[in-house]
């Protein structure tokens, strides 16, 4: 029989220096060897009081909006620079709406990530706009195009709450894009609210996978259920969601292994996995997360439009927009996929985890003076 680990922490035995993880210290824990058939003991029970941070890591809800739009802005800085700049000065430069201009507009947005769909569709707004003169200066375009970009940006969805015991959450994703890092920082937004949260590496092909989810479980006070190496990810999430619901646990977060949306057999796997949620967890809330990195541009979009349909997608994790000039790719995600953007990656703190608000985006991304006034 398979035997599984259930780790709650971890000791000094796995290196950690070659990880950028936000430095935390708490207190230690062991991992123990458990056989399937005993019987087994009660989870540890960690408080987030039992945690020291060297670091502040402010849920976004305590913020004011003031600081919660700062913040963001400061983790767009490379997008602002380019996309806002850009844009910014093209409208400064002219007095009138002409063809010209719109043309311009045109060139920036496909240049940053909007795509052709999403930009045809905004220069229609515009152009009826300055059509029946609602639109005859700078500002009013600039006006507009910020209304239309929070409308698109606008996707109703609650947020992320837990609503039953368990709540589960599913990441998937291709490799690279921040999926087990997403699971740690979130799981430490909601020890924070002193929820007790489950990890579960469904990453049984890559031991290094299980490790850095279980140094996360260390740093943020979580409990950690890995499994043997090439252990079957199903079986390993179906006896995971059993034994948070033994354990009253709040919140359930599952890694899973990245993998291509050609990979036949590996999305084969992803449906399965997503049944057995369905099973183990019915009648409990549950969501399916997809990491997109926001650097790679059109391969997100194709990305997503796989998982979409294959992993039943309900949400978006956007990691490392800090990391991108361009700024645009938000827009296109929520226009052509009509999917929510639950958290934007903006750094790599776990501060930098933000719940996606669309007026605080765009007032980071588009706010500025009037552009009469500066081109006086």
């Amino acid at each position: 029989m398979d035997t599984e680990y259930i780790a709650l922490g971890v000791g000094a035995l796995i290196a950690i220096s070659s990880l950028s993880i936000p430095k935390f210290r708490q207190k230690t824990r062991t991992i123990r060897q458990v056989s399937p058939s005993a019987k087994r003991e009660p989870p540890l029970k960690t408080k987030p009081e039992d945690m020291v941070y060297t670091q502040t890591t402010e849920v976004l809800s305590s913020q004011s909006q003031t600081n919660a739009i700062q913040a963001i802005r400061k983790g767009l800085t490379s997008a602002r620079g380019v996309f806002f700049s850009r844009l910014s000065t093209l409208l400064a430069s002219h007095r009138t709406i002409d063809a010209d201009l719109l043309e311009k507009m045109e060139e920036i947005m496909l240049t940053s990530d909007v795509g052709v769909q999403t930009t045809q569709m905004l220069l229609s707004k515009l152009r009826k706009a300055v059509g029946q003169r609602v639109a005859t200066d700078p500002d009013t375009i600039w006006a507009i195009l910020c209304e239309e970009a929070r409308h698109i940006l606008s996707i109703d969805h609650p947020p992320l709450s837990i609503v039953a015991q368990p709540t589960v959450v599913l990441f998937v994703g291709v490799n690279g894009v921040g999926k087990t890092t997403s699971i740690g920082k979130l799981g430490a937004h909601f020890i924070q609210q002193g929820k007790k949260v489950l990890l579960v590496a469904g990453d049984t092909f890559r031991a290094a996978a299980s490790e850095q989810l279980t140094i996360w479980s260390e740093r943020i006070g979580a409990q950690v259920i890995c499994g043997q190496p090439q252990t079957d990810p199903s079986s390993l999430i179906f006896k995971s969601i059993a034994e948070g619901k033994k354990s009253k646990t709040d919140l359930i977060l599952i890694d899973t292994a990245g993998r291509l949306p050609t990979k036949v057999p590996l999305m084969d796997e992803m449906r399965k996995i997503h049944r057995t949620i369905a099973k183990a967890a019915e009648g409990a809330s549950h969501e399916t997360l997809l990491v997109l990195d926001a650097t790679t541009g059109q391969n997100a979009i194709e990305q997503a439009k796989a998982f979409k349909d294959v992993a039943n997608v309900t949400g978006i994790i956007l990691t490392k927009l800090d990391g991108t000039a361009k700024g645009g790719i938000l827009l296109r995600i929520c226009h052509e996929l009509h999917l929510p953007v639950f958290y934007i990656g903006l750094g790599e703190g776990v501060e930098n985890l933000q719940p996606f608000h669309a007026d605080d985006f765009v007032e980071a991304l588009f706010g500025r003076e009037p552009i009469r006034e500066r081109a006086a």
